[in-house]
């Protein structure tokens, strides 16, 4: 590594809304020709990195250290796809066990980085940084409305729990939601349990860094961004979304069929894609219920369908498309099982709405591509960023709420063919948030400039300053 350029540590969360938003971002530090860049990545995790790895070759480094032991972990589990959200628990306590290893490379290295950015579930790293008397960085790959909500969530867990509905009337707007709705790591906590208090300071540590870097702009939750900006204080606050470069499908072989298919049509916006994240699984009766508003709504469609990984799963019927379905949506609908190349499906011209679980990611994915949504909040951030779809952008509509409900079939068939519809209101508003985005990232844009402004905070931290 060159001693000239300046060397940053970037240590990502091992769940896919979380790895490749920090990606991209350690995609644009590294096209900047000026940093050397060391990711902290577990064996099997690795692979998520090699398109960036191969696209900077000359910049990017790996310290590859072996995923810590954790009785609640199974063995070879390395990311959150592997275990679903009720592991996030264990893997903070498990990853926090990765700080001596860490300590022991850094003390080593004959030129340390200078600086830790680290994912807002790695809070603990703020210890770690205070340790190496380097700045530490926190990145939130979600919205700002989140990261108000849980921060107060954290200030005082044990008083949600006896509320049906939690009020926050400190935040903008005076949001409300039900207790069940809330986001599913604080539902999680147990007070005096370990985990559980490690977690919580570890989230509350978060407030201590030198820096934030926020996947957002301030088109798409601003009053939430001033709220924030307002409560971090004199610390660097850089709201740098939507992040999405290195994620525009490169390898799009896996689904060439689906992308032939939509070249065909002819009607603009006519097609709805259903995809709800790489994580869920839907039951046997959710996949009935989906599968029959499709064919109701009289819509084209392109669904993107988990299969089952276990014996248990495909006994009892978990993502199984009904008998007979496609045969009487064929021409008019396409299932896909396994992969779909999404950003490129979501940018086709023939695509105008979005079914989808509303994670931060596929709402990203949604607003740069102009594309209306159809929201079904199950579990984690999806209950929060369905409020701010819904209720503050208005590009989305609920279809339904929680990860053990199913709509009914006739009411969603309704509600698809009502949002498809040309000049349907989700649509119209979509295409305005896709102007917003797509501006702020542009050159000179909103968000291309808080990016260059942190680019430069990094560069000045070569020259040790006092931070």
């Amino acid at each position: 590594m060159s001693n000239t350029k300046t060397h940053i540590l970037v240590f990502p969360y091992p769940a896919q809304g979380h790895m490749l938003p920090l990606l991209d971002l350690t995609h644009q530090l590294s096209l900047q020709n000026t940093f050397t860049i060391t990711i902290i990545v577990t064996p099997k995790n690795l692979p998520i990195l090699n398109p960036l790895l191969s696209t900077h070759p000359n910049t990017l480094q790996t310290l590859i250290l072996p995923f810590p032991p954790h009785p609640k972990i199974p063995s070879g589990a390395e990311n959150i796809r592997d275990v679903g959200n009720t592991g996030n628990y264990p893997f903070i306590n498990a990853l926090s066990n990765l700080q001596n290893p860490i300590i022991q490379w850094f003390n080593s290295h004959p030129n340390p980085p200078v600086a830790l950015i680290s994912d807002f579930f790695l809070g603990w790293t703020q210890q770690l940084a205070t340790r190496l008397s380097i700045p530490r960085i926190v990145f939130y790959p979600c919205s700002t409305f989140l990261i108000a909500v849980i921060n107060c969530c954290w200030s005082n867990p044990l008083l949600l729990q006896s509320k049906e509905i939690v009020e926050f009337p400190k935040l903008p707007g005076k949001p409300s939601f039900k207790y069940e709705h809330l986001p599913s790591l604080v539902l999680r906590y147990r007070e005096s349990d370990p985990e559980s208090e490690f977690v919580r300071e570890s989230f509350i540590s978060n407030a201590a860094s030198w820096g934030f870097v926020l996947n957002t702009c301030e088109a798409l939750d601003g009053r939430y961004l001033d709220y924030i900006q307002a409560r971090f204080g004199n610390s660097g606050v850089y709201a740098v979304g939507p992040l999405g470069s290195i994620r525009v499908d490169a390898n799009l072989d896996g689904g060439s069929d689906v992308l032939r298919w939509l070249d065909q049509l002819e009607e603009e916006g006519s097609v709805v894609y259903v995809c709800f994240g790489s994580q869920k699984l839907l039951k046997k009766e959710q996949m009935e219920a989906l599968a029959f508003g499709l064919e109701r709504s009289g819509t084209r469609f392109v669904w993107v369908v988990k299969a089952p990984s276990t014996e248990k799963q495909i006994e009892e019927g978990y993502g199984l498309v009904p008998e007979g379905f496609e045969e009487r949506v064929s021409g008019r609908g396409i299932v896909v099982r396994g992969w779909a190349p999404q950003m490129a499906i979501l940018g086709h011209r023939a695509v105008g709405g979005f079914l989808s679980h509303c994670g931060w990611n596929s709402v990203l994915d949604a607003v740069v591509t102009g594309v209306g949504i159809l929201g079904w909040p199950m579990e984690a951030d999806q209950f929060v960023n369905a409020k701010l779809l819904v209720e503050d952008m208005e590009m989305a509509v609920r279809v339904c709420e929680g990860a053990d409900s199913a709509p009914d079939p006739n009411e969603l068939g309704r509600v698809i063919s009502r949002v498809m519809n040309a000049d349907s209101r989700q649509k119209r508003r979509a295409k305005l948030m896709k102007e917003e985005a797509v501006g702020a990232m542009s050159k000179d844009g909103v968000s291309s400039n808080e990016l260059a402004k942190f680019i430069e905070a990094l560069k000045q931290l070569s020259v040790k300053e006092e931070w």
